[in-house]
């Protein structure tokens, strides 16, 4: 039996391993937060909403990430950051 669904390529920069670790020590469940979100992306579902007026080569998206240590909503969550580098890798920027 074949996996139909794209697996995808994650790279994490290294201001996003930074921001994370930074963020970890205020916001306990940060990595809770985000990994559906990763793992949808790995999945090949890229949800998000593009940014414009980054040139016509770069397919750069932001997603909101609601944060469950405050209890806000999403607009007072995360900003998650990526940009396609291929139809099977995508670098997660920042968060």
């Amino acid at each position: 039996m074949s996996n139909d669904t794209p697996f995808v390529q994650i790279d994490l920069t290294p201001e996003y391993k930074r921001n994370l670790q930074e963020l970890s020590k205020k916001y306990r469940n940060i990595r809770l937060d985000t990994q559906p979100i990763i793992e949808q992306l790995q999945g090949g579902n890229f949800i998000g909403d593009r940014i414009y007026g980054l040139g016509e080569n770069y397919i750069v998206i932001k997603v909101r990430v609601k944060n469950s240590n405050i209890q806000k909503g999403k607009s007072a969550g995360y900003r998650l950051i990526y940009q396609f580098e291929s139809s099977t890798s995508v670098l997660l920027l920042t968060i």
